[in-house]
């Protein structure tokens, strides 16, 4: 098996980008950079991103005999948009569950490398362990990281879901780009609510996706007059990325929404029951907020609307 017939069929199964870096521990700098933002408190009440550290630093930790990490990335960068008046979703839940859809295809390429390596041992990761996913998408090749904080492909952008495939196989390795942001800030600027609060630095407490998802509380009074009507995650820091311009809708049809998520205007989602709500976002990752907490993101929009 070779890294070239790995990327070929990783290409077959619908997957935008494919590169391959070796397996080993986080470099000194990310690795402090990672600790400085942990310490900071930035991640919010996400306790998860804080735990495991040791293993988000060490491959090896999650895969023994660890040798390489096949990073993929899938576009999912809508065709068919929400009408601008209804309160927005952000572009990556509007069809299925992606955790599902990258899971499903990464195991059916750890199938293929198996049908020709069949002693080969690994995990596949999408976004479900403490993996530093755009670290080793960089190592891989396939893009920079923006001062967004977000990965950037050359010439197609970043609205991309992104796996690993971590084996104890060694392959060939692909080399990291030599890109980045330049002198543009357009996405510091255009944050409502400042939580680029540096260049690839996010404090998620003040991020509009924080607040609307992994908030299990109230949003944060400070964020309401910044909503506009963001509803449901944020995607302004990419919308107003120079890259982006090159975004292309996506071609995998678990991610095309359905008519009656379309559909959902201020009045139906006010008068959404929890019938319609499951029936609606039934394998969607939507669902990560709860019932209550779309009811919560709507009284939000009511409370900026008076």
């Amino acid at each position: 098996m070779t890294s070239q017939q790995i990327k070929e069929y990783a290409c077959s199964l619908g997957f935008d980008a494919c590169g391959i870096c070796k397996a080993e521990p986080v470099s000194v700098d990310e690795q402090q950079r990672f600790n400085e933002w942990i310490d900071l408190g930035y991640y919010a009440d996400m306790d998860y991103m804080a735990g495991n550290r040791d293993k988000r630093l060490d491959p090896a930790l999650l895969v023994e005999n660890a040798r390489s990490v096949i990073c993929v990335a899938l576009n999912y960068y809508p065709e068919t948009k929400q009408p601008g008046v209804h309160p927005q979703f952000a572009y990556y839940a509007y069809g299925n569950d992606y955790h599902d859809v990258v899971k499903g295809k990464l195991n059916k390429l750890f199938d293929y490398i198996r049908s020709s390596s069949p002693a080969v041992n690994g995990r596949c990761f999408v976004d479900t362990a403490p993996v530093l996913e755009r670290y080793w998408a960089v190592k891989a090749g396939s893009g920079f990281i923006g001062k967004n904080s977000l990965l950037i492909i050359p010439k197609m952008g970043s609205y991309f879901f992104l796996g690993e495939l971590v084996i104890d196989l060694p392959l060939e390795y692909d080399s990291p780009l030599s890109l980045s942001c330049g002198n543009c800030t357009r996405c510091l600027d255009a944050c409502p609510t400042k939580a680029i609060v540096g260049p690839k630095v996010i404090n998620a407490r003040k991020c509009i996706s924080y607040q609307t998802i992994e908030n299990r509380g109230d949003i944060d009074k400070s964020i309401l007059p910044n909503l506009s009507n963001r509803f449901y995650g944020c995607d302004i820091c990419q919308q107003v990325c120079p890259w982006n311009k090159y975004a292309r809708p996506h071609k995998t049809d678990e991610f095309n929404p359905s008519q009656a998520f379309l559909d959902l205007s201020f009045d139906k989602l006010d008068n959404l029951s929890v019938e319609e709500y499951q029936r609606i976002f039934k394998g969607s990752a939507v669902k990560r907020a709860k019932y209550t907490g779309l009811k919560r993101n709507l009284e939000a929009l009511k409370l900026k609307k008076e």
